[in-house]
């Protein structure tokens, strides 16, 4: 579009719009468009929640992997004479482009900004199409300058890890010149450039793909004896067609995300993936520059559980049965059935089987209940109160089903009991010195390795506590800038734990942090560090549960807006993959990490007017509609 000034903006093209419509510069570029083929576009629905509020429909953010928009795009080369204009579309093009080393888009730079631009130093994720001031150079000039701006709403670094960018403004510099000699002499070429690439949201979606790579728990110093070793996701985005399990396997290889690392490790330490990975009839092959596996079989062992649940994220559950690694010596082989001993999320459970549900009823009985009916109380003090016994509040069943934290209605105490027949209430663990019952300990939450984590909301000295055994152990918290935790719930692998923050004025924020464990089993320490936010978007957080290895199921309102849930996931991308339907009327929610075959176990939730619900296909179903319900939730 011509301006005044005699300059051109002009949006870059891109491979199809949100509606899947094709775009491009080939359109204007002498009827030549750069190919591209739609190959599936996919919608969602949503289903209502039968309870006292009207039910709303859950507007996701369309997730940066999700599958319903693919697009092939291939390169077009520039053309001879082509303007700069052009030359700046066509490569932003390219650089898109599902090509694997870029050589098409390398043909709109000059020899030494190929040998300076490092297309692999991240993605920048623009709102829209990157805008641009076109300059026409007058004859005799040089070069020429394009800058390119947007707004950033996205970032993906070196090591595939994205991250959340709250619509910051960017700009970078095109510098252009005329090349003076060699085979495009006379040409304008691209000659100053950004590292990295610069691509849409639409493009972005089509053209990548979330994925994770799997490292390995540190052990915790504090405790005696040996650990049950378990692989943590680290969420990372790949480009979808060009070899995706071969950049897997090297993603892995490369190491942890920054973020991830201080708190996790990796068997390949240093070692490389050997040419790329084969697949075939369910079996991987992947050969590594390990001198000899004859000598370190344990070492082969860890590597291969990794590789395993690495490209069994890229293939699919149910997908991969074997993989074999190899070194220059030596090999292993590990199959799906082996691999869950150390599988994400094993720790999730407590125990083989699924997990059962749990409920707090309004007569203050802990309820056991699976598949429709009432359930039944479980045994001992919280299925069969005694008199006497402080009424309670909140509940956290142990991961194995065999104890229960218990919180008083006050808020002012914290019991650990065993759930067996004989077992009773006894003395409070924790107490609090909050002044009112809303101030004081909330949101107990178990870790798989049984440690106990409580919040005490207390003014005067807020704090967040891990209860190992009878000892108490204080937790250090890193920055919060001045905000207070008001609750958390920690994943089953004790790594990572999601907190609800308050500012002063009490709107509260989702943040995940990391935890990290030092001392000794006489002197625990441990620390959440590394905190980041998962759902900047939301003002308003009700409640929140762990409902995968790296899904959060979030109930929270943004700002002008009725409450909704929401997935997100541990890197601040949301997923539309469930659309669910909440509502006003939801107080808590509860989902869990175990999976039964490859479907996640219902999603759980409770009313406002007490009332219980489970999600079971596409419909909520009222539990036991005789009885109500102040919690309604699985294990941890």
């Amino acid at each position: 579009m011509p301006g005044t000034d005699g300059r051109t903006t002009e949006p870059s093209a891109g491979a199809a719009d949100a509606g899947g419509r094709i775009s491009g510069r080939g359109r204007r570029r002498w009827g030549r468009p750069a190919l591209v083929v739609l190959t599936a576009l996919l919608a969602g629905g949503c289903v209502p929640m039968p309870d006292d509020g009207p039910p709303e429909r859950v507007e996701f953010a369309q997730a940066a992997g999700a599958e319903n928009l693919q697009v092939r795009v291939y390169p077009v080369a520039p053309y001879p004479g082509e303007d700069v204009a052009n030359l700046l579309a066509g490569f932003l093009d390219a650089s898109n482009a599902d090509e694997p080393n870029y050589q098409t888009a390398q043909k709109y730079l000059t020899p030494a900004a190929i040998a300076r631009w490092r297309p692999e130093a991240g993605v920048t994720v623009l709102a829209k199409s990157p805008s641009r001031v076109i300059t026409d150079p007058k004859d005799g000039d040089a070069s020429v300058d394009i800058p390119v701006g947007g707004t950033q709403v996205g970032q993906i670094d070196v090591r595939h890890t994205y991250r959340v960018v709250d619509n910051a403004p960017y700009q970078e510099k095109f510098t252009f010149v005329k090349v003076k000699e060699g085979r495009d002499r006379a040409e304008w070429r691209i000659d100053r450039l950004p590292d990295g690439l610069i691509v849409d949201q639409t493009n972005f979606r089509n053209g990548y793909r979330a994925a994770h790579r799997y490292f390995y728990a540190e052990s915790d110093p504090s405790v005696g004896g040996e650990q049950a070793p378990v692989l943590v996701p680290d969420p990372i985005y790949l480009r979808r067609r060009t070899d995706p399990l071969t950049a897997a396997a090297q993603a892995l290889a490369e190491g942890p995300s920054d973020w991830l690392g201080s708190a996790v490790y990796s068997a390949f330490n240093g070692a490389k993936v050997v040419n790329g990975v084969s697949v075939g009839d369910g079996r991987a092959s992947v050969r590594v520059d390990v001198p000899d596996f004859n000598a370190q079989p344990k070492l082969c062992q860890q590597m291969a559980d990794q590789l395993y649940f690495t490209l069994l994220d890229q293939q699919g559950k149910g997908q991969l049965d074997r993989l074999d690694l190899s070194g220059a010596k030596g090999s292993c082989s590990v199959s799906a059935a082996q691999a869950q001993s150390v599988a994400p999320g094993s720790l999730a459970a407590g125990g083989p089987g699924l997990p059962q549900a749990y409920y707090l009823s309004d007569g203050g009985q802990l309820m056991q209940i699976q598949g429709a009916g009432e359930g039944t109380p479980v045994p001992g003090g919280l299925g069969q109160p005694q008199s006497g016994q402080p009424q309670i509040g909140a509940v956290a069943v142990r991961r194995d089903g065999s104890a229960a934290a218990a919180v008083s209605s006050d808020q002012r105490q914290l019991f650990v009991v065993g759930l067996g027949a004989n077992d009773r209430l006894g003395n409070p663990v924790v107490s609090s010195s909050a002044g009112q019952s809303n101030q004081g300990l909330t949101s107990p939450s178990w870790d798989g390795q049984q440690d106990l984590w409580v919040v005490d909301r207390d003014p005067a000295a807020p704090k967040v506590l891990m209860v190992r055994g009878r000892s108490v152990i204080p937790v250090a918290v890193g920055d919060l800038g001045g905000r207070t935790v008001q609750a958390l719930k920690i994943s089953s692998d004790g790594v990572r734990v999601a907190l609800v923050l308050a500012d002063r004025s009490g709107a509260r924020t989702l943040m995940i942090g990391l935890v990290v464990h030092s001392g000794s089993p006489a002197h625990p320490e441990v620390r959440i560090t590394g905190l980041r936010p998962v759902a900047p978007l939301l003002s308003e957080i009700a409640s929140v549960s762990w409902a995968d290895t790296d899904q959060l199921l979030v109930l929270g309102k943004e700002p002008g807006k009725l409450q909704q849930l929401h997935y997100v996931g541990t890197d601040g991308s949301q997923n539309t993959d469930s659309p669910l339907q909440g509502g006003e009327s939801m107080t808590a929610i509860s989902a869990s990490e175990v999976r039964s075959g490859d479907q996640a176990l219902p999603v759980l939730a409770v009313s406002t007017s007490q009332q219980i619900y489970r999600l079971q296909g596409n419909q909520w179903r009222e539990v036991a509609p005789q009885h109500h319900g102040t919690s309604f939730s699985y294990p941890g």
